[in-house]
Protein backbone atom coordinates (compact mmCIF):
# COMPACT_ATOMS: atom_id res chain seq x y z
CA UNK A 1 0.00 0.00 0.00
CA UNK A 2 1.66 3.59 -0.73
CA UNK A 3 0.86 6.31 0.94
CA UNK A 4 -0.71 9.18 -1.59
CA UNK A 5 -0.49 11.62 1.01
CA UNK A 6 0.83 15.10 -0.75
CA UNK A 7 2.97 17.13 2.42
CA UNK A 8 1.12 20.47 3.17
CA UNK A 9 2.58 23.84 2.48
CA UNK A 10 1.88 27.31 2.45
CA UNK A 11 3.48 30.65 1.82
CA UNK A 12 0.43 32.48 3.77
CA UNK A 13 -0.05 35.95 3.39
CA UNK A 14 -2.86 36.44 5.51
CA UNK A 15 -4.34 35.27 8.83
CA UNK A 16 -7.03 33.39 6.20
CA UNK A 17 -4.24 31.40 4.31
CA UNK A 18 -2.70 30.57 7.62
CA UNK A 19 -5.43 29.30 9.72
CA UNK A 20 -6.49 27.23 6.35
CA UNK A 21 -3.33 26.07 6.62
CA UNK A 22 -3.50 24.90 10.46
CA UNK A 23 -7.13 23.38 9.63
CA UNK A 24 -5.27 21.47 7.15
CA UNK A 25 -2.69 20.16 9.31
CA UNK A 26 -4.96 19.53 12.00
CA UNK A 27 -7.32 17.26 9.88
CA UNK A 28 -4.45 15.18 8.53
CA UNK A 29 -3.33 14.35 12.16
CA UNK A 30 -6.53 13.42 12.37
CA UNK A 31 -7.62 15.58 15.56
CA UNK A 32 -10.98 17.42 16.21
CA UNK A 33 -10.96 20.83 17.30
CA UNK A 34 -12.54 20.49 20.30
CA UNK A 35 -9.16 17.44 21.45
CA UNK A 36 -6.82 19.53 19.82
CA UNK A 37 -8.16 23.09 22.02
CA UNK A 38 -8.35 21.03 25.01
CA UNK A 39 -4.61 19.41 24.95
CA UNK A 40 -3.75 23.38 24.34
CA UNK A 41 -5.56 24.30 27.24
CA UNK A 42 -7.45 27.14 25.27
CA UNK A 43 -11.30 26.87 24.34
CA UNK A 44 -12.09 25.50 20.86
CA UNK A 45 -13.88 28.99 19.78
CA UNK A 46 -10.24 30.15 19.97
CA UNK A 47 -9.19 27.21 17.53
CA UNK A 48 -12.47 27.94 15.63
CA UNK A 49 -11.34 31.78 14.59
CA UNK A 50 -7.75 30.72 14.01
CA UNK A 51 -8.77 28.57 11.40
CA UNK A 52 -11.45 30.69 9.92
CA UNK A 53 -8.33 32.91 9.62
CA UNK A 54 -10.26 35.92 11.44
CA UNK A 55 -8.22 39.26 11.03
CA UNK A 56 -6.83 39.84 15.21
CA UNK A 57 -5.17 42.71 15.06
CA UNK A 58 -1.78 41.29 16.07
CA UNK A 59 -2.16 39.02 13.26
CA UNK A 60 -3.60 41.66 10.89
CA UNK A 61 -0.49 43.64 11.64
CA UNK A 62 2.21 41.10 11.57
CA UNK A 63 1.23 40.17 8.22
CA UNK A 64 0.85 43.83 7.01
CA UNK A 65 4.91 44.10 8.84
CA UNK A 66 6.33 41.27 6.89
CA UNK A 67 4.45 42.49 3.44
CA UNK A 68 6.36 45.59 3.96
CA UNK A 69 9.55 44.47 5.08
CA UNK A 70 9.76 42.03 2.05
CA UNK A 71 9.51 39.02 4.19
CA UNK A 72 7.60 35.95 4.03
CA UNK A 73 6.67 32.94 5.58
CA UNK A 74 6.93 29.38 4.67
CA UNK A 75 4.99 26.72 6.73
CA UNK A 76 5.86 22.73 5.69
CA UNK A 77 4.71 19.91 7.59
CA UNK A 78 5.72 16.67 5.95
Amino acid sequence: MTDDRRPLWSHPRSPADLGAFLRAARIEENVTQEALADELGFDRRVLQRIEAGEPTLYATRLFALMARLGCELELRKP
